[in-house]
């Protein structure tokens, strides 16, 4: 079914903002409509990680594990994994591979897809994947697969689904890698359509992005990578601040999205706090962190509060777009669709 995303959350947004600002009058001007939950984030540290940019992956393995133990609270690994997927499943590890050095490391990955294996999951269930194969090729993702066994598959190759689209009608040009490239007709274009991958084979995700500057989005975190590489025909919105502000939370509300991410890991093995598409290691700190939370809203604020702190320590003015449009995607739009807590006040950070 051609789900009409556009036209749906408009009208769930307007009528968010509407009953807000009467209930506010009723109920005070300062008093919420209701109380805000809470997210819980879990920070695992080890100055050792990272050896001049490069991960270590002993030491990765085990952040790895001292993440997912301490946020379910389970005294094994394998007991915190099957308290968030069963061994029938299938789990996309959803990378960032675009950007290279600066996205999701594949050390990171491997670590992951090696505690689901040692959960009981077969190679087979486990998949690492991200938009294009050129990316995942070349950010060294393809070696990981065959080291561990597991797949190593793009929403590209897997291809799109006909039924599920999203619906947009900001127009753009259409890629070779778009479903409708080629095609003609009134209706071309305006629709994004879901990779197969979480249609039709992927049951769990495991939200992988790095922490990593984004000059319109604000950070390539979880929300963006993750709503943006499950769909094609995404040009047309890359370009508008405003558009993304939009179209990243409708896109990351989707049930063949939303549904399916039961944890989210921000690689802040390295923070980059300038450029979004390429390694500049000269705007990069090594934090020697991961993050875990189920909430990825939670993740992308605290990841927007420590590049904005990066940038004002090394006296850096940035082009990033940090204020009013930011604002929009994280503080209200992302809220509103019950994607996660935007309130820094609510977010209890748990560091190990």
């Amino acid at each position: 079914m051609d789900i009409r995303r556009s036209h749906i959350f408009g009208w769930v947004l307007a009528a968010a903002l509407a009953f807000s600002w009467v209930a506010g009058i009723s109920r005070g001007a300062e008093s919420p409509v209701t109380e805000p939950a809470t997210a819980r984030v879990v920070v695992v540290h080890d100055a050792l990680a990272t050896d001049a940019f490069r991960p270590r992956s002993d030491r990765v393995r085990e952040l790895v594990s001292r993440g997912l133990t301490r946020l379910t609270g389970k005294a094994t690994v394998q007991a915190a994994w099957m308290s968030l997927i069963t061994t029938q499943d299938v789990v996309g590890i959803k990378v960032n591979a675009a950007a290279g050095l600066a996205g999701t490391r594949p050390e990171v990955a491997a670590a992951l897809a090696e505690s689901l294996l040692a959960a009981g999951l077969k190679p087979s269930q486990v998949v690492i994947w991200d938009r294009l194969s050129a990316d995942l090729l070349s950010a060294g993702f393809n070696e990981v697969g065959k080291q561990l066994g597991v797949r190593v598959l793009s929403a590209h190759q897997a291809g799109y689904d006909e039924s599920v689209a999203y619906t947009n009608f900001a127009l753009g040009h259409l890629a070779w890698t778009d479903h409708e490239f080629n095609r003609t007709g009134e209706e071309v274009g305006k629709r994004s359509f879901s990779t197969r991958l979480i249609t039709k084979e992927i049951t769990k995700i495991v939200n992988v992005p790095s922490l990593l500057n984004h000059y319109r989005a604000g950070v390539s975190g979880c929300l963006y990578t993750l709503a943006l590489g499950s769909v094609d025909n995404i040009q047309r919105f890359e370009s508008s601040p405003e558009r993304l502000a939009d179209v990243i939370p409708e896109l990351y509300a989707q049930e063949n999205v939303l549904d399916k991410v039961v944890l989210n890991v921000v690689d802040a093995l390295i923070a980059q706090y300038q450029g979004e598409s390429q390694p500049l290691l000269h705007y990069a700190t090594a934090l020697n962190e991961l993050r875990f939370s189920r909430d990825p809203v939670a993740l992308d604020v605290l990841s927007l509060k420590e590049l904005a702190g990066l940038r004002e320590f090394h006296q850096i003015t940035s082009s990033t777009n940090v204020t009013a449009l930011v604002d929009r995607l994280y503080r209200e739009n992302a809220p509103l669709l019950q994607l996660g807590v935007a309130d820094p006040k609510r977010i209890q950070t748990d560091r190990n």
